[in-house]
């Protein structure tokens, strides 16, 4: 009978370790902020990610928040409120120079994030053709926007050869849709919506596209020294979801229909959405999701020259490829 007291003792510490070790096994919770609502097939990458528990397997379980567009994502980040954020490779070019302390640490494609839409029936099929129309964008201080201007300024032009429209994520492709603009400098999602339409468009040739960045994970630089192990969880969780995308496309598109239940029954078009991104903006990155420095120094040299940045810093200042290549030694993220 005396050994039923230290036997009750014993079991509680174990019962107590256990706890422990639950408790210290828990996924850790991490916010990531999204440019708006993760609602649309172009943030699939997150919200895969997120419903096939990947981040989890690395020991986090992320929530992903909106905000109001790619520099409040940078801000927000850069300041700590918010450990990662999602916007373009081209992010921290701009908000750097404004004293805000980030760096992309996974970048999605190895094309523009922008594609710019043309009406056929204006015989728009080169930049040149679009002197003197009307061109929608999501906003004047949208990535979107400078890849438009950049592109203009690489055929001679520049915005006043043009008129371009700020006209929000909903009016940006319904103008075009309505006939009331003559192109769209937008997202996949938005080229996609307007096939829908019935509206006849073209695609301007990729070689036509200024070289911007696609979409990236942008993470502080006291995160980046801090706390790598978050960072290579958020770098390795989505770049899994992207490889996902990339090599079965439907499945993927069931994925993430079962995510965000507005796309329940419309797999088809979330499948040609992934079709879309996977030619036009993911591509075949060599190295997934890795940044190559000449592009980013083009980059930097366009918003140099506009008056965007001040002071152009070296390519390395903006990037790091050492998650991805982390990433790419230690997952199946090879192609078929």
């Amino acid at each position: 009978m005396k050994l039923i007291p230290s036997c009750v003792r014993t079991l509680g510490s174990v019962v107590a370790l256990l706890c422990a070790a639950a408790v210290q096994a828990a996924p850790q919770p991490v916010t990531l902020l999204m440019p708006a609502p993760p609602n649309l097939p172009g943030f699939a990458p997150w919200v895969i990610a997120k419903e096939k528990g990947y981040y989890q397997r690395f020991g986090y379980d992320v929530n992903l928040v909106a905000a109001k567009g790619g520099a409040d994502v940078a801000k927000q980040v850069g300041s700590g409120n918010a450990l990662f954020g999602v916007g373009n490779g081209d992010t921290p070019i701009i908000v750097r120079a404004n004293g805000v302390p980030v760096k992309a640490v996974v970048l999605l494609g190895q094309y523009p994030h922008t594609l710019l839409a043309l009406d056929p029936a204006k015989q728009i099929h080169s930049v040149q053709d679009l002197r003197g129309k009307t061109i929608t964008v999501m906003s004047y201080s949208d990535s979107m926007y400078y890849t438009l201007l950049a592109t203009l300024r690489a055929a001679g032009m520049d915005r006043k050869d043009v008129n371009i429209q700020a006209a929000g994520p909903a009016g940006v492709w319904q103008l075009f849709a309505d006939g009331k603009a003559d192109a769209m400098a937008g997202s996949a999602d938005w080229v996609v919506n307007i096939q829908d339409s019935g509206r006849p468009l073209e695609l301007l040739p990729r070689e036509q596209l200024f070289d911007a960045m696609s979409q990236a994970v942008i993470a502080s630089d006291q995160a980046i020294a801090e706390q790598p192990q978050a960072v290579q969880a958020i770098v390795n969780g989505t770049l899994l979801a992207l490889h996902d995308i990339l090599t079965d496309p439907a499945e993927a598109a069931r994925v993430f229909a079962k995510a965000v239940p507005a796309y329940a029954g419309k797999e088809d078009k979330v499948e040609r959405t992934f079709a879309l991104y996977i030619e036009r903006i993911y591509g075949k990155q060599a190295h997934l999701g890795g940044f190559d420095a000449q592009r980013v120094a083009r980059s930097r040299d366009f918003y140099t020259a506009e008056g965007i940045v001040r002071q152009a810093e070296p390519p390395e200042v903006y990037y790091t490829n050492q998650f991805v290549d982390r990433a790419n030694a230690s997952l199946p993220l090879g192609m078929p």
